[in-house]
């Protein structure tokens, strides 16, 4: 009996070595989570067993349990990067519509040919349905989550057809007596530039032009405000406040625009509310494109900034306009909720979904499937969904990777033990072998 005691001993304690040989293996394993064996003696027994004098059958392996505890965090320049800080696990497919669902702790994920998000192994990111423009989640069940894909492109070109600003133009200036010429700086005060789209999406460049005209008359001063686009003269329609033609304009026509002592606006030509009338301006592509018809405001969207003439340097206050363009992926963002948005350089941001986090009641249920991978079982329980940050789920830090949680000191430590309890039972073996061999020489 002593002889199979032996045995069971060697067993354990070459399991025992195997498990910290794994460990330090993986100790630099994203997310991989270090395990131990534990060791149960065995004892059998019966009503003819004398218990006082019975001996143990030997020792094995009763399980070889994963610790779940928090790995460290290693923060990456790769913006697809997530670690979970607190308990949960992200949610992989193998393909798009499968709940065959995998559990890991890497969050090691990055674009696929197709632009999906996929970790190491080709296997896809779930993630819950969102609306795209607002970011609002409804739903965290598991069979509600899909495959997250990133569009590189945004949106359909939109006209602009309103054009904000406002501008501070310096009451010091001397008055220009010169008609206006776009390519004379000497005709004019200030200028500043906006971009606009027309309806294909292609980029046109409206500049602004403020020239000082003093009336000869009265004394007063007064600005007139001429455009180009792309370098064309664009002459205002009604309603522009005080259209202007004469020679000081160069034949063009141009918004006339005066300020009260205090620098505010003034003038026969304001709204109601006291801004500047509006003018507008009418652009024809060259590229078949709709024409551009602009209405220019001059004060910022909401009214919240008007032009005014005060005693300082040319600013310009406000500038907008609600036109775009096309958009190209510049950026992509996953907050501490696991939402993910993707900014586009057309200026618009689109929700694409959130990540969808699980726990179990029994963690060390789980079944190790490789790769850093954990399936259901029934000793894990079902899976419990959830959002990040929410409850007993932890936050999700992205451009972060959790390290391994082994403690190489430790398991450098525990191989010395196994391979001495090894040595132990291999005396214990050789023991029982010497004495066979004196039992069998007996004569």
């Amino acid at each position: 009996m002593s002889y199979f005691i032996a045995l069971s001993g060697l067993s354990a304690s070459q399991r025992d070595l195997d498990t910290s040989s794994n460990n330090v293996a993986n100790v630099n394993t994203t997310g991989f989570k270090g395990s131990r064996a534990e060791f149960g003696d065995v004892y059998a027994s019966s009503i003819f067993t004398n218990s006082r004098t019975k001996v143990g059958d030997g020792v094995q392996i009763q399980r070889v349990a994963q610790q779940f505890s928090q790995g460290t965090l290693d923060f990456t320049e790769n913006s697809l990067d997530m670690a979970i800080k607190g308990g949960g696990f992200f949610v992989t497919a193998p393909e798009q519509g499968s709940q065959d669902y995998s559990y890991t702790r890497s969050g090691a994920f990055k674009m696929d040919r197709d632009n999906y998000i996929v970790d190491n192994s080709g296997d896809y990111l779930q993630a819950y349905p969102v609306n795209r423009e607002t970011g609002a989640n409804s739903s965290t069940a598991l069979s509600t989550t899909g495959p997250v894909e990133i569009p590189t492109t945004a949106g359909s070109p939109q006209a602009t057809d309103e054009l904000y600003q406002s501008v501070n133009l310096d009451s010091r200036e001397d008055a220009i007596l010169d008609p206006f010429d776009p390519t004379d700086d000497a005709t004019y005060s200030h200028s500043t530039s906006a971009t606009v789209y027309d309806s294909l999406g292609e980029a046109h460049t409206v500049t602004t032009y403020y020239a000082r005209r003093d009336d000869a008359a009265t004394g007063e001063t007064q600005w007139d405000v001429y455009k180009t686009v792309n370098g064309d003269m664009q002459d205002f329609a009604a309603p522009g406040g005080t259209l202007t033609a004469d020679a000081t304009s160069g034949g063009n026509t141009g918004v006339r625009i005066q300020f009260d002592a205090s620098g505010r606006p003034a003038g026969p030509d304001l709204t109601a509310d006291g801004y500047f009338e509006p003018g507008e301006f009418t652009y024809t592509p060259t590229s078949g494109a709709d024409p551009l018809d602009i209405v220019f405001n001059f004060r910022s969207e909401g009214g919240s900034a008007t032009p005014t003439q005060f005693a300082s340097a040319f600013e310009l206050q406000a500038l907008k306009q609600n036109g775009t363009t096309v958009g190209r992926l510049t950026n992509v963002e996953i907050d501490e909720n696991g939402l993910i948005a993707a900014e586009y350089s057309n200026g618009s941001t689109q929700y694409l979904g959130q990540v969808a986090l699980v726990q179990f009641n029994n963690d060390q249920g789980l079944e190790q499937v490789g790769g850093t991978k954990w399936r259901q079982t029934n000793n894990s329980g079902e899976a419990i969904t959830g959002k990040a940050g929410i409850g007993t789920f932890g936050a999700i830090e992205s451009s972060a990777l959790e390290n391994s949680n082994v403690n190489l000191t430790e398991e450098l430590v525990d191989i010395i033990v196994a391979q001495r309890n090894y040595q132990a039972n291999s005396r214990s073996l050789e023991v029982n072998s010497t004495l066979q061999q004196t039992i069998l020489q007996i004569r």
